[in-house]
Protein backbone atom coordinates (compact mmCIF):
# COMPACT_ATOMS: atom_id res chain seq x y z
CA UNK A 1 0.00 0.00 0.00
CA UNK A 2 1.57 3.21 -0.49
CA UNK A 3 1.04 6.64 1.50
CA UNK A 4 -1.38 7.82 -0.74
CA UNK A 5 -3.98 4.72 -0.44
CA UNK A 6 -3.26 4.59 3.06
CA UNK A 7 -4.70 8.47 4.03
CA UNK A 8 -7.41 7.22 1.34
CA UNK A 9 -8.49 5.00 3.26
CA UNK A 10 -8.57 6.68 7.04
CA UNK A 11 -10.65 9.11 5.09
CA UNK A 12 -13.24 6.36 4.95
CA UNK A 13 -13.32 6.55 8.48
CA UNK A 14 -13.97 9.83 9.28
CA UNK A 15 -16.05 11.48 11.95
CA UNK A 16 -16.69 15.05 12.91
CA UNK A 17 -17.33 14.01 16.58
CA UNK A 18 -13.54 12.21 16.68
CA UNK A 19 -12.20 15.38 14.86
CA UNK A 20 -13.09 17.45 17.95
CA UNK A 21 -11.96 15.01 20.19
CA UNK A 22 -8.09 14.80 19.09
CA UNK A 23 -8.59 18.52 18.30
CA UNK A 24 -8.34 18.76 22.02
CA UNK A 25 -6.10 16.70 23.17
CA UNK A 26 -3.05 17.91 20.45
CA UNK A 27 -0.22 19.64 21.98
CA UNK A 28 1.42 20.83 18.45
CA UNK A 29 1.31 23.57 16.65
CA UNK A 30 -2.30 24.32 14.65
CA UNK A 31 0.11 24.93 11.86
CA UNK A 32 1.54 21.87 11.94
CA UNK A 33 -1.25 19.67 11.42
CA UNK A 34 -4.87 18.62 10.34
CA UNK A 35 -6.98 16.29 11.54
CA UNK A 36 -9.14 13.69 9.88
CA UNK A 37 -11.05 12.60 13.06
CA UNK A 38 -10.07 8.90 12.76
CA UNK A 39 -10.26 6.60 15.96
CA UNK A 40 -6.81 5.28 16.82
CA UNK A 41 -8.01 1.84 16.83
CA UNK A 42 -9.21 2.00 13.16
CA UNK A 43 -5.80 3.32 12.54
CA UNK A 44 -3.78 1.01 14.45
CA UNK A 45 -5.58 -1.90 12.57
CA UNK A 46 -5.34 -0.59 9.23
CA UNK A 47 -1.75 -0.08 9.83
CA UNK A 48 -1.39 -3.63 11.03
CA UNK A 49 -2.91 -4.62 7.90
CA UNK A 50 -0.07 -2.93 5.80
CA UNK A 51 3.24 -3.79 7.79
CA UNK A 52 5.00 -4.45 4.90
CA UNK A 53 4.93 -0.67 3.50
CA UNK A 54 7.97 0.04 2.30
CA UNK A 55 10.13 2.83 3.88
CA UNK A 56 9.95 5.29 1.53
CA UNK A 57 6.25 5.30 1.91
CA UNK A 58 6.43 5.40 5.57
CA UNK A 59 8.39 8.35 5.47
CA UNK A 60 5.76 9.98 2.65
CA UNK A 61 3.27 9.48 5.75
CA UNK A 62 5.20 11.30 8.32
CA UNK A 63 5.54 13.54 5.68
CA UNK A 64 1.50 13.92 5.64
CA UNK A 65 -0.43 17.10 7.81
CA UNK A 66 -2.63 14.14 8.62
CA UNK A 67 -2.09 13.79 12.39
CA UNK A 68 -3.57 10.27 11.50
CA UNK A 69 -1.22 9.74 8.86
CA UNK A 70 1.27 10.11 10.99
CA UNK A 71 0.19 8.01 13.20
CA UNK A 72 -0.27 5.45 11.11
CA UNK A 73 3.76 5.75 10.03
CA UNK A 74 4.73 5.35 13.92
CA UNK A 75 2.57 2.30 14.23
CA UNK A 76 3.88 0.38 11.16
CA UNK A 77 7.42 1.24 12.10
CA UNK A 78 6.35 -0.54 15.57
CA UNK A 79 4.85 -3.46 14.28
CA UNK A 80 8.18 -3.83 11.91
CA UNK A 81 10.59 -3.11 14.87
CA UNK A 82 8.65 -6.23 16.76
CA UNK A 83 8.78 -8.45 14.24
CA UNK A 84 11.22 -11.39 14.37
CA UNK A 85 11.87 -11.96 11.28
CA UNK A 86 12.84 -8.03 10.34
CA UNK A 87 16.86 -8.03 10.23
CA UNK A 88 19.39 -5.74 11.49
CA UNK A 89 19.23 -3.49 8.59
CA UNK A 90 15.63 -3.16 8.85
CA UNK A 91 15.71 -2.05 12.17
CA UNK A 92 18.73 0.40 11.54
CA UNK A 93 16.67 1.90 8.97
CA UNK A 94 13.59 2.33 11.11
CA UNK A 95 15.70 4.03 13.89
CA UNK A 96 17.36 6.03 11.33
CA UNK A 97 13.94 7.20 9.53
CA UNK A 98 12.56 8.04 13.11
CA UNK A 99 15.56 10.54 14.27
CA UNK A 100 16.36 11.54 11.00
CA UNK A 101 12.38 12.70 10.82
CA UNK A 102 11.64 13.85 14.25
CA UNK A 103 10.91 17.24 12.80
CA UNK A 104 7.90 15.17 11.73
CA UNK A 105 6.74 13.33 15.46
CA UNK A 106 5.56 16.02 17.16
CA UNK A 107 3.07 14.90 19.75
CA UNK A 108 3.63 12.92 23.06
CA UNK A 109 1.86 9.68 21.64
CA UNK A 110 3.41 10.12 18.33
CA UNK A 111 6.65 9.58 20.44
CA UNK A 112 4.84 7.31 23.31
CA UNK A 113 3.82 4.61 20.16
CA UNK A 114 6.77 4.16 18.64
CA UNK A 115 9.92 5.17 20.71
CA UNK A 116 10.33 2.09 23.27
CA UNK A 117 10.84 -0.58 20.27
CA UNK A 118 12.01 1.46 16.98
CA UNK A 119 14.86 3.55 18.91
CA UNK A 120 15.11 1.57 22.64
CA UNK A 121 14.61 -1.84 21.14
CA UNK A 122 17.26 -1.38 18.25
CA UNK A 123 20.05 0.16 20.84
CA UNK A 124 19.70 -2.96 23.30
CA UNK A 125 18.52 -5.66 21.27
CA UNK A 126 21.77 -5.33 19.06
CA UNK A 127 23.85 -3.44 21.69
CA UNK A 128 24.60 -0.40 20.03
CA UNK A 129 26.17 2.80 22.06
CA UNK A 130 23.35 5.13 23.98
CA UNK A 131 24.88 8.66 23.39
CA UNK A 132 21.75 9.37 20.96
CA UNK A 133 19.62 9.24 23.86
CA UNK A 134 21.79 11.75 26.17
CA UNK A 135 21.88 14.39 23.16
CA UNK A 136 18.14 14.06 22.55
CA UNK A 137 17.21 14.45 26.41
CA UNK A 138 19.58 18.01 26.47
CA UNK A 139 17.82 19.18 23.13
CA UNK A 140 15.48 22.16 23.27
CA UNK A 141 13.13 19.87 20.90
CA UNK A 142 10.68 18.64 24.05
CA UNK A 143 9.52 15.95 21.68
CA UNK A 144 12.83 14.73 21.42
CA UNK A 145 13.34 15.12 25.39
CA UNK A 146 10.64 12.71 25.77
CA UNK A 147 11.95 10.16 23.05
CA UNK A 148 15.08 10.06 25.40
CA UNK A 149 12.78 8.92 28.15
CA UNK A 150 10.37 7.08 26.20
CA UNK A 151 13.17 4.76 24.26
CA UNK A 152 14.29 3.74 28.24
CA UNK A 153 10.94 2.12 28.69
CA UNK A 154 12.31 -0.90 26.54
CA UNK A 155 15.74 -1.60 28.63
CA UNK A 156 13.26 -0.99 31.72
CA UNK A 157 11.36 -4.30 30.40
CA UNK A 158 14.49 -6.26 30.33
CA UNK A 159 16.21 -4.98 33.73
CA UNK A 160 18.46 -2.50 32.82
CA UNK A 161 17.34 0.33 34.73
CA UNK A 162 21.07 2.77 34.69
CA UNK A 163 19.52 4.99 31.43
CA UNK A 164 16.35 5.34 32.48
CA UNK A 165 17.50 6.92 36.06
CA UNK A 166 20.20 8.70 34.42
CA UNK A 167 17.93 10.34 31.65
CA UNK A 168 15.64 11.17 34.60
CA UNK A 169 18.52 13.16 36.40
CA UNK A 170 18.91 15.22 32.87
CA UNK A 171 15.60 16.18 32.61
CA UNK A 172 14.57 17.13 37.22
CA UNK A 173 14.32 20.19 36.65
CA UNK A 174 12.87 20.71 32.95
CA UNK A 175 9.73 22.86 32.50
CA UNK A 176 7.54 21.32 30.78
CA UNK A 177 4.28 19.01 32.40
CA UNK A 178 5.02 16.42 29.37
CA UNK A 179 8.25 15.86 30.09
CA UNK A 180 7.36 15.80 34.27
CA UNK A 181 4.56 13.05 33.23
CA UNK A 182 7.52 10.94 31.04
CA UNK A 183 10.15 10.81 33.51
CA UNK A 184 7.60 10.47 36.35
CA UNK A 185 5.62 7.30 34.89
CA UNK A 186 8.72 5.61 33.90
CA UNK A 187 10.38 6.20 37.04
CA UNK A 188 7.25 4.25 38.60
CA UNK A 189 7.89 1.62 35.99
CA UNK A 190 11.61 1.32 36.82
CA UNK A 191 10.40 0.84 40.63
CA UNK A 192 8.53 -2.23 39.74
CA UNK A 193 11.74 -3.73 38.80
CA UNK A 194 13.67 -2.43 41.65
CA UNK A 195 11.69 -0.29 44.17
CA UNK A 196 14.58 -0.17 46.59
CA UNK A 197 16.48 1.95 43.60
CA UNK A 198 13.46 4.05 43.05
CA UNK A 199 13.47 4.65 46.84
CA UNK A 200 17.48 5.66 47.34
CA UNK A 201 16.61 8.10 43.61
CA UNK A 202 13.26 9.50 45.76
CA UNK A 203 15.50 10.14 48.79
CA UNK A 204 18.01 12.46 46.46
CA UNK A 205 15.63 14.26 44.45
CA UNK A 206 11.74 13.85 45.79
CA UNK A 207 12.11 17.29 47.45
CA UNK A 208 13.06 19.15 44.47
CA UNK A 209 11.17 17.18 41.75
CA UNK A 210 8.23 19.07 39.75
CA UNK A 211 4.95 17.90 41.86
CA UNK A 212 3.58 16.27 38.62
CA UNK A 213 6.75 14.04 38.35
CA UNK A 214 6.92 13.06 42.16
CA UNK A 215 2.93 12.30 42.21
CA UNK A 216 3.33 10.23 38.95
CA UNK A 217 6.58 8.30 40.31
CA UNK A 218 5.37 7.58 43.81
CA UNK A 219 1.88 6.35 42.79
CA UNK A 220 2.59 2.61 43.12
CA UNK A 221 3.89 2.74 46.54
CA UNK A 222 1.97 2.26 49.58
CA UNK A 223 0.21 5.26 51.13
CA UNK A 224 2.75 5.73 54.02
CA UNK A 225 5.75 6.24 51.38
CA UNK A 226 3.84 8.55 49.21
CA UNK A 227 2.70 10.74 51.85
CA UNK A 228 6.40 10.65 52.29
CA UNK A 229 7.77 11.71 49.83
CA UNK A 230 5.25 14.18 48.70
CA UNK A 231 5.52 15.59 52.04
CA UNK A 232 9.12 16.74 51.36
CA UNK A 233 8.04 18.36 48.45
CA UNK A 234 9.25 21.89 48.87
CA UNK A 235 6.47 24.54 48.37
CA UNK A 236 7.07 26.39 44.87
Amino acid sequence: MTAEQFINKLKTYQSAKEQQKIQRYLKTDASDHQVLGVRMKQVFDLAKEHTDMSLEEIEALLESLYYEARMGAMSIMDFQAQYKKTTEAQRKNLFDLYIDRHDRINNWDLVDRAAKRVIGGYLYDFKKPRDILYKLARSENIWERRTAMASTSYFIRKGDLDDTYNIAEILLQDEHDLIHKAVGGWLREAGKQDLQRLLRFLDQHAATMPRTMLRYATEKLDKQQRDQYRSLKQIE
